[in-house]
């Protein structure tokens, strides 16, 4: 995992400010109080990205992390975090509840509502943070699940644990085609985890089907790249017919075609115009972004912008004379 953190390497004055930037930056807004001294606070921190799901593998000292009211109504982008426990103990505080976690114990709990945790032993854990939007579940479903220990006596969790603990470290997850495979199964076990700790996964379906257009047109985006890209290969990854996809776009007035291809288009126009569009051919871009017919790029591109591929690269980047 990359980047990675090590305060041994930072002077002891610069440590408490240096990882809380870290940690606001990467994960989430929260004061931190170090429980030992500057110079004995030690703190080594993996941070990297699947996609939408951001993730931090922590080693630390003792240290209290608390997200205030002040803090939780500056949220700009609602998230859920997964906090895996892998050695030691913690104590989560969210919702008038309090969750003692144990090794091979995760919990939730989420940005929009205070909470505190607590590392009296040390740091042996795993973040994990979701887009509330992207696990599409009911407020109150979310309410009543943070700061409640899963695992022990859930089996679905049991099965999760070790997923999400390997997720977390194992660095050719967080990259390339990778990356883009485990993303939806992600969300998709901690839906599962968190529906069957109410004991009714048809709980989920209601928000499921309200999202799923939203949910495509994201998936899509991700994939735009891939010429490979097929209204089958779409369904597929959301568990329905081709029939129902165009239903589903049809009633947010998309047209799947046209969709996929103006955002191609406007990606090869912001990439040709970027500062390095000059070091790709113009075909090299087109193929970039799913277009493998470099003669039909150019004639799709000029009927959509007026002016050839070459032409837009060449007035955002005029040659300069010797």
């Amino acid at each position: 995992m990359s980047p990675v953190l090590d305060t041994t390497f930072i002077p002891p004055r610069d440590r408490e400010e240096v990882v809380r930037n870290a940690v606001w930056k990467s994960m989430v807004a929260v004061d931190i109080d170090h429980r030992p001294a500057a110079e004995n606070i030690s703190v080594r921190m993996g941070l990297g990205t699947v996609g939408p799901i951001r993730i931090c593998s922590a080693r630390a000292t003792a240290v209290t992390l608390r997200r205030t009211e002040r803090l939780a109504r500056m949220d700009e982008e609602p998230a859920v975090t997964l906090g895996v426990q892998m050695t030691g103990s913690s104590l989560v505080v969210q919702n008038g509840r309090e969750c003692l976690l144990r090794p091979g114990e995760f919990a939730v709990y989420e940005s929009i509502a205070p909470y505190t945790h607590m590392f009296d032993e040390g740091v042996d854990y795993r973040f994990i943070r979701f887009p509330r939007a992207a696990l599409a579940l009911p407020d109150r479903l979310l309410r009543d699940v943070t700061a409640v220990p899963l695992g022990s006596d859930n089996p679905i969790a049991r099965l999760a644990f070790p997923y999400f603990s390997q997720l977390a470290t194992a660095e050719e997850l967080h990259q390339g085609g990778y990356a883009d495979a485990v993303v939806e199964p992600s969300i998709e076990l901690l839906r599962a985890v968190l529906t069957s700790q109410r004991g009714n996964s048809r709980l989920a379906q209601a928000p499921l089907e309200a999202t799923l257009s939203l949910r495509i047109t994201q998936y899509i985006r991700a994939h735009l790249a891939d010429p490979d890209l097929s209204a089958a290969r779409i369904a597929s990854a959301h568990g329905i017919s081709v029939r129902h996809l165009y239903a589903v776009l049809s009633r947010s007035n998309i047209s799947l075609g046209d969709w996929i291809r103006t955002h191609r288009l406007a990606e090869c126009r912001r990439e040709l115009a970027g500062p390095n569009g000059r070091l790709w051919t113009i075909a090299a871009v087109g193929r970039r972004w799913g277009f493998v017919d470099a003669s039909h790029f150019s004639k799709i591109f000029k009927q959509t912008y007026g002016i050839m591929p070459r032409a837009w690269r060449d007035q955002n980047h005029p040659r300069t004379s010797a």
